[in-house]
């Protein structure tokens, strides 16, 4: 039984076959000469399909290469990449130390407990109802960093800021300065019982952290 076909097909494979036809002889082909570089692109496929000459200019050959080296490369750069997100990454020490858990139930009243958390100091200070009311009464006083005792504190008799003064990047001294609440020796500042800078070169008031209360227990981050 003959199979049909159409006679489109007939005529490309006509026009393929004179095409192939036309091409020089490969055997005569000098590798790097002129004549190489002016034949057009069925000398591959002619080479191809010839079986009994072999490509001079060995296209196949350079193709595989540049192909194999293409992916090498490309596998290269994402093992590199994957290397860096990998390096980003927080590690499993800076994990575990991402919340710190605190009692504070033996805080006694006005006196101020330093933890660490994520490598710096934090203040937690249980407040004497003086010290809570001072502060309320200056909410008025004009400041460098305005803010209320309220917006800084969840509950008036704790105040829980970070340990680092907003200057140059140094330790306070609680219960010092001119106010009563923190003082840094080494440029000046004076903070109150809420943290305010109230006098010195720091620009801003010390930072309050995340935290949560619940019960005895002090949460931080």
């Amino acid at each position: 039984m003959r199979r049909f076909v159409p006679a489109v097909c007939r005529d490309v494979s006509h026009r393929c076959t004179r095409s192939f036809a036309s091409v020089p002889s490969l055997a005569n082909v000098k590798p790097g000469s002129n004549e190489e570089f002016n034949t057009h692109d069925g000398l591959f496929e002619m080479a191809h399909r010839d079986t009994n000459v072999v490509d001079p200019t060995k296209r196949a050959h350079t193709y595989f290469v540049l192909g194999a080296t293409k992916m090498l490369y490309a596998s290269a750069g994402r093992l590199a990449l994957v290397k860096v997100v990998g390096s980003l990454s927080a590690s499993a020490d800076v994990l575990a130390l991402s919340s710190v858990e605190v009692d504070i139930a033996n805080i006694a009243v006005g006196n101020c407990l330093t933890v660490k958390w994520r490598g710096k100091p934090v203040f937690v200070k249980h407040r004497t109802p003086d010290e809570i009311a001072q502060c309320i009464n200056e909410d008025s006083v004009e400041m460098r960093d305005p803010e209320s005792d309220a917006d800084r504190c969840k509950d008036p008799a704790w105040m829980i800021v970070m340990g680092v003064c907003t200057h140059l990047g140094c330790v306070p001294i609680h219960g010092a300065g001119d106010y009563a609440g923190w003082f840094c020796p080494c440029h000046g500042s004076h903070y109150d019982a809420a943290g305010r800078i109230r006098k010195g070169p720091a620009p801003l008031n010390l930072e309050i952290p995340e935290y949560r209360i619940a019960g005895n227990v002090l949460t931080l981050g």
